[in-house]
Formats: structure tokens, sequence, C-alpha cells
């Protein structure tokens, strides 16, 4: 109990509340800032699919310097100031270019710092891993907290053209918040159990990492077009922000329980449960958009095609690689789902959204979740990590 008493739960829930918060008010407004700004949507996708692509680099590239240095922590609070430096300079540009390069810059340091402070959260939680979703959740909280409140305010008194400051002030918070976080004895690394190369090439961790990158393929379209869409099929800003917050609100519901179903099923079972209800989720977006009660629905499997595929995807990763190895491998799950899944999904979102219309787009996505599933099927999550 001493230890439990111990672990700084406040500022580390406080780390992922700002993280989750700024990504609320950026994740589901910042195309509809794009759009009022001038720009069409294969430039928005384009301009989307640079913050995605960065974390192709960024998480390894900061990875390698966290555990070159074994200063996991400095490296997160250096890359939580540049993040907020670089972003400020979105006030000083005009045109695609200077928003590109803007974004380039803002989000090479921003994706750098969710995979390095999930590794300080697992070691602070050390054996109490599966409490990682009572810490989690407060992400979720924030998100709903910016979401919410930002898409009412859009509709009465906030004009889109002051969303960057609202985004540059709570990238201020999260600079903050990691100034309080204390270091961790635990971040020294312990012996591995087997050699970096011998776990990539294993089987089942490159269909894990396949399967989790067609995944956020799947997730482009939602991520950089669902706010669009609302509105195009006549959902005001309060609502659209009321239906990202009910998706995030489902899963925090899910991580309130999930340390229930982690001791009760498998972690296999949990991810490909997952993918599955992805497929559903996809289908009702790509087809009922004009039921409210079907997108409703598919708001509500947020908690799969994210929360719970999101969970078990840490807790494999946990599994796959150990000791020195833990970093690397959260950065490159970062880099390879979030990363290049994220960038190729919004890059073909923002390329057919005009071409193929939503609805196939989103039928494009449920395809690459079922690829996902047909690939997790084959041999994720059957075997221990040596």
């Amino acid at each position: 109990m001493s230890a439990a008493r111990k672990v700084p739960y406040g500022r580390l829930s406080g780390f992922y509340f700002f993280y989750f918060s700024a990504l609320g008010a950026f994740l589901p407004y910042w195309a509809l800032y794009l759009r009022h700004t001038g720009f069409s949507a294969p430039e928005i996708g384009q301009l989307i699919a640079i913050t995605a692509a960065t974390r192709v680099v960024a998480p390894n590239l900061w990875g390698w310097l966290a555990d070159r240095t074994g200063r996991t922590l400095s490296v997160v609070r250096l890359a939580g100031f540049f993040t907020l430096l670089a972003f400020s300079l979105v006030f000083g540009v005009d045109g695609f270019t200077g928003f590109a390069l803007v974004m380039l810059v803002f989000s090479f340091f921003w994706n750098a710092m969710l995979p390095l402070f999930e590794t300080i959260t697992l070691h602070h939680l050390r054996h109490d891993t599966h409490r990682y979703s009572w810490v989690r959740v407060w992400g979720s909280i924030g998100f709903i907290a910016a979401v919410v409140t930002i898409g009412e305010a859009l509709d009465g008194v906030l004009a889109i053209e002051f969303l960057p400051q609202l985004i540059l002030l709570l990238f201020g918070g999260l600079w903050l918040i990691s100034l309080t976080v204390p270091r961790e004895p635990g971040e020294v690394h312990g012996p591995n159990s087997a050699s970096l190369s011998n776990i990539l090439r294993r089987g089942d961790v490159i269909a894990f990492f396949l399967a989790c990158t067609l995944q956020q393929v799947a997730h482009g379209p939602y991520y950089v077009f669902f706010s669009v869409y609302l509105r195009d099929h006549g959902f005001s800003s309060g609502e659209t922000g009321q239906l990202w917050a009910l998706g995030v609100l489902a899963e925090i519901v899910l991580f309130a329980f999930l340390h229930r179903l982690l001791a009760r099923y498998s972690l296999r079972r949990i991810f490909l449960a997952s993918l599955v209800l992805s497929v559903v989720r996809w289908l009702l977006i790509a087809w009922g958009i004009d039921n409210f009660a079907a997108i409703v629905a598919a708001q509500l499997l947020h908690a799969a095609s994210f929360g719970s595929a999101h969970v078990a995807a840490i807790h494999l990763v946990h599994q796959y690689f150990r000791g020195p190895h833990h970093g690397k491998g959260q950065a490159f799950y970062s880099a390879l789902s979030f990363g290049l899944g994220g960038a190729l999904g919004s890059l073909y979102s923002g390329h057919l959204w005009t071409a193929w219309g939503a609805q196939w787009v989103y039928t494009a996505a449920a395809g690459s979740s079922l690829a996902a599933l047909l690939l997790a099927w084959t041999s994720v999550g059957k075997r221990a990590a040596n």
C-alpha cells in the first residue's frame, strides 16, 4: 500500500488531461478552422496528414534521445516547451506553405510527448499496470471538456478565428504540468530477455504492428472529416461537439470497468473484439448519417474502435518489448499506428472525399479495419513475450 501511495496519480492524470484537452480542441475543429481559412478538402487532408506523418519519425527519434541520455522526463518537458513555441508561429503565417511548416514543426515536438510519457506512467505504476486505465481516463475527461465547451462556444460567443489561441493556452498548461511530474527511479531499464531485432522479426509482432497501422488508417476520415460530415448533414457546432464527446464518454465508461475485462478476458480477445466492432462503427457512420440513432450507436462504439483497442495494444507492447526495449516498443507503436496509419488515413480521405463521396470513404475505413482484424486473427496475442 505504501508503494501505491507514492504513485503521483494526480500529476500523471493532469498530464493526460491537458494533452487530450489540446487534442480535443485540435482534432474535431482544426479542419473546420482550415476550411474557414479557405483551404480545399485535399489541402485539409494534406495538412492534417503532416501532423500524423511526424509521428512516424518523432517518437523514434525522441525515444532514441531519451534512451541515450536516460532522461525521459527531461525530453518530455523539452518537447512540451517547443510545442508551445512552435504552435505560436501560426499567428504569423498565411497560405498553404506557411501552415504546412507550422504544423510540421509543432507536431514534431507534440507527437514526441505521449509515447514517452506512457513509458513514464507505466514505470510509476510498476506492478500495478492494471491501474493504467484509471490514470488514462483523465485524458478522456479532458478531451470531452474541450470538445463540448468549444463546440458550444462556436455556436454562440466564440468565432472560429480564435481556435488557435485556445489550443495555445492548452499547450501552455501541458508544458507546465510536465514540470510538476516527479522523476521515477523505475525509468532505469532492467535486463531484457530478447534482442530488439529478434522481437521485431517475430511474426506475431509484425502482424500486430500491421493491424494497428490499418486500424489507424481506418480512423483517418473520422479524425479529419467527421465534423465536416456532420455539418454538411445539418448538425450544429454544438451538436457536433456533443457527438464527439459522446464517443469519449463511452470510452470513459469503458476505462472504469476495463480492469475487470482485462482480468477476465485475454488481450487477444479484447483486441479482436475491438476490431470487429470497429468495422460496424464505420459502416454505421457511412450509411446511417441521416439516422440519429445510428450515429449515436456509432459514437458509442468509439469505446471499442479506439478505447479498448488502444489499451489492449499498450499492454501487448508491454508484453512484447521487455527491459530496455519498452520505450522503443511504445515508440514503434506510436510511429506505425498513429504516425504512418494516421498519415495514410488523412491522405486517402482528403483525396477521395470529393471523388468517392463521404459514404464510400467511410466504407473503405470499414475495409481497413476488416483487414486489420484478419491480420490480428492470425497470431496476435497467441503467445507471451519471450
